[in-house]
């Protein structure tokens, strides 16, 4: 009647216990320490990559900094190339106006010395032209020669005083 109570210790308990012990002992010995070994890896592997992952997120974030300071520098260069160019563009064109007036001006002054120089022309031709009219309408008038030499200073006389007059 002993046998069948369980609570009795009889062998089977002892090589159970002895089983189990072993059993422990082996996980203990020989596959726990391969499991550990990878979750202590695994572990290693995973703040590895936390690390990697917070110096990228610093680099990220410096790399921004960087292109937003690039950025702002291009944008003020790009503002003095324009506000050169601008301040260029004036003066070129100011200096294309001066040169533009200067030629201009000297245009106009010698348009005006050509005109002065035919008109002094026109007058001394009238007034050699006068001059022969004049000396053969007097001959004409008077019917015979007249000094022609008298005559030419008379003319260049009256030739002067039209030459005041034209000025």
């Amino acid at each position: 009647m002993l046998a069948g109570i369980f609570l009795i210790p009889n062998g089977t308990l002892l090589v159970e216990i002895v089983v189990f012990a072993a059993i422990v002992l082996l996980i203990a010995t020989k596959a726990l320490p391969p499991i550990m070994k990878s979750l202590e890896d695994r572990q290693e592997k995973i703040r590895t990559s936390l690390e990697a992952a917070s110096r990228a997120q610093e680099a990220a974030n410096e790399a921004a900094e960087e292109r937003t300071r690039v950025l702002n520098e291009a944008r003020e260069q790009a503002r003095q190339i324009v506000a050169n160019a601008q301040a260029l563009s004036d003066q070129i064109k100011d200096e294309s106006a001066g040169r533009g007036k200067a030629e201009y001006d000297r245009l106009i002054a010698a348009a005006q010395g050509e005109v002065l120089a035919a008109k002094q022309r026109a007058v001394e031709e009238a007034g050699a032209r006068m001059s022969e009219i004049t000396f053969d309408l007097v001959a004409k008038i008077v019917g015979r020669e007249v000094d022609q030499n008298a005559h030419q200073d008379l003319i260049r006389e009256a030739v002067s005083a039209l030459n005041a007059d034209a000025r």
